[in-house]
């Protein structure tokens, strides 16, 4: 009996604020959609260091000939001095933090670079006597590149050091600064959702306030009045998050997987499953959105 009255009540709130109640739902689907991105896309950026920053490695470029670095003043890396190098990368002092060491030698600098972009005319006028050779280090973990950046540079024969990494953070910094974005109209737009449905639920408790004095006169409970309300708003939200969650799952599965992972198959992209497993936070988080607006007007406009 009491379960078919609440559900009543709800019904006929709904019925009586229609409009402002399609408002709630959309405010709080753009939100929490707001919302979603923001974590979808910082998932996707630990899912690209994850991977990438596994993959990059430290280059150790040594002195070619007639380079006008300082380390480089008596010419060209002599063996003495790539011996020297190779020592120092494989002492004990960097053994924590060194996983792997390759050497390339000029010719194969040359070979690789001929392989790649062989067509180019500049290429053909290089030989391998212009190349450079180098150490390639792969780190145990590569944001200790200092330790390793600090032993090497300066030393005779090493010309410059250079951090792969270098090339990746500018492309982690738009990503970062795209999900502040994010993050920054999400806040807004869940304001906005909190003062409409604080509105919504205000005009609703004002319409049947007769019914209310009423109820309170019989000996009805705070939580049984305010039950009605508090379950209409988070009714709006829940079906706000539903098509938040169906928004993101549409954007991702065919603006990511069908066009994006197609076109940039070396990136591993989040996936319709993240979307699922995001899916119960933007319903808690919808669900919250209402609980503290219904707070706010109950404790004000249920008074009789």
């Amino acid at each position: 009996m009491r379960a078919r009255f609440v559900l009543g009540e709800i019904g006929q709130g709904l019925r009586r604020n229609m409009s402002m109640a399609i408002a709630v739902v959309l405010v709080t689907f753009v939100s929490l959609t707001f919302v979603g991105a923001a974590a979808l896309l910082q998932t996707q950026i630990s899912n690209m260091k994850d991977d990438w920053y596994d993959r990059v490695e430290v280059s150790i470029f040594l002195c070619p000939q007639n380079s006008s670095a300082a380390t480089c003043a008596t010419g060209e890396a002599t063996e003495e001095q790539i011996e020297e190098i190779r020592g120092v990368l494989a002492s004990d002092g960097l053994a924590p933090y060194v996983q792997e060491i390759f050497f390339e030698t000029k010719e194969e600098a040359y070979s690789a670079l001929v392989e790649q972009s062989g067509e180019e005319e500049w290429v053909q006028r290089l030989t391998p006597e212009l190349m450079q050779a180098s150490f390639r280090v792969k780190l145990t973990d590569p944001t200790q590149f200092e330790i390793v950046r600090d032993e090497v540079t300066g030393r005779a024969g090493v010309e410059v050091v250079q951090d792969q990494r270098e090339i990746l953070e500018p492309l982690f910094l738009v990503l970062n600064r795209a999900t502040l974005l994010s993050v920054g109209l999400a806040v807004v737009m869940t304001v906005t959702a909190v003062l409409l449905i604080t509105t919504t639920i205000r005009l609703s408790a004002m319409s049947r306030r007769r019914e209310t004095e009423i109820m309170r006169l019989v000996g009805a409970s705070n939580l049984f009045i305010q039950l009605p309300f508090m379950l209409e708003g988070a009714l709006a939200a829940l079906i706000g998050a539903a098509l938040a969650v169906g928004a993101l799952w549409a954007g991702v599965r065919y603006g990511v997987e069908d066009w994006l992972a197609s076109s940039l198959e070396f990136v591993n992209f989040v996936g319709t499953d993240d979307v699922w497993r995001l899916a119960p936070f933007l319903a808690v988080i919808g669900i919250a959105i209402a609980g503290v607006s219904s707070l706010v007007s109950l404790s004000r406009y249920t008074r009789v």
